[in-house]
């Protein structure tokens, strides 16, 4: 067996997990007290084409995601986005998880509004360690809305089937979100202090006369050791801005320092801050403060 597979439909995720047959071809709930894991896939790669949150309601860590492992206190929350690899390091028998896998294809929501805005629940692309810790309610809330989704697609399907499942979904992405944003407020102190650390770490890099191009939002998270989406999410939350627009904002005040007190063409001004393109450079001056390098020079003169 080879050390990577992908798993490509609900039919195939029940048979991984010795699970019975599925209701629905592109959504399912699993409860992980029913599930197994055999011995003969540990240490496998396994990727799926499907949206995944599971709600883990008891010890263990039988799946590693990245660098970390799936080591959840009891009523943790986790997502994965399509095509994300887990590796299976342990075995497990029935009984010995609990709590529930959502897994959804985006089949499922293409043509409604949800799909277009999917990508705004960066909780998909959080490390493990950036689990949503869910309080009694908060668990209560969201197993309330699996239940209505299992319910739904174990019914007989008509025209209104795949509706009522996207709002049920869409549902508890948002209820997701609004514990997440909980979370956030709960870890102040440390959030805190990544924002601080983002910022000197943002203005090192500027003030190094080496400039290897702009800085990405990977190469930020990377030295703060979270996740791009959770860095992004943090910074909004804290902030107002999300790590593009943080490193964007930057950057134009230095330009706009650079405009006012230097005699540098925009040009050359643009490749200091580490722009490959002045052309790059000006649209974006523009869009951010309504005018071009050249015009917002003039209007200080």
């Amino acid at each position: 067996m080879s050390d990577y597979f992908k798993i490509n439909s609900i039919s195939e995720i029940h048979e991984y997990f010795n699970y019975s047959k599925p209701n629905h071809p592109l959504v399912t709930v699993l409860d992980l007290s029913k599930i197994e894991i055999p011995e003969e896939v540990l240490g496998k790669k396994l990727a799926t084409p499907f949206y995944s949150i599971s709600l883990k309601n008891k010890l263990g860590k039988p799946f590693k995601y990245g660098r970390n492992y799936f080591d959840f206190s009891e009523g943790a929350l986790f997502g994965i986005a399509p095509n994300q690899v887990i590796e299976v390091d342990e075995a497990s028998g029935k009984g010995d998880l609990g709590g529930w896998a959502l897994y959804f294809h985006p089949d499922l929501i293409r043509g409604y509004g949800l799909m277009e805005k999917i990508s705004d629940y960066g909780f998909f692309s959080y490390e493990t360690n950036e689990a949503l810790h869910l309080s009694e309610k908060e668990k209560n809330t969201l197993n309330e809305i699996i239940r209505k989704i299992t319910e739904e697609y174990e019914s007989n399907i008509d025209e209104f089937s795949q509706d009522v499942l996207v709002s049920n979904i869409e549902l508890l992405l948002n209820y997701i979100k609004r514990f997440y944003s909980r979370q956030f407020i709960t870890r102040k102190s440390q959030n805190t202090t990544i924002v601080s650390q983002f910022e000197h770490l943002i203005k090192s890099y500027f003030e190094n006369d080496h400039l290897t191009g702009l800085p990405s939002v990977h190469f930020f998270a990377e030295k703060l050791h979270i996740s791009d989406s959770y860095l992004s999410d943090l910074l909004k939350k804290e902030t107002g801005l999300n790590a593009q627009d943080s490193i964007h904002s930057y950057v134009i005040e230095l330009a706009k320092n650079d405009l006012i007190n230097t005699d540098q063409s925009v040009s050359q001004i643009a490749y200091a801050l580490g722009f490959e393109y002045p052309q790059y450079f000006s649209r974006l001056f523009k869009n951010k403060t309504g005018q071009t390098p050249k015009d917002y020079r003039l209007s200080l003169n």
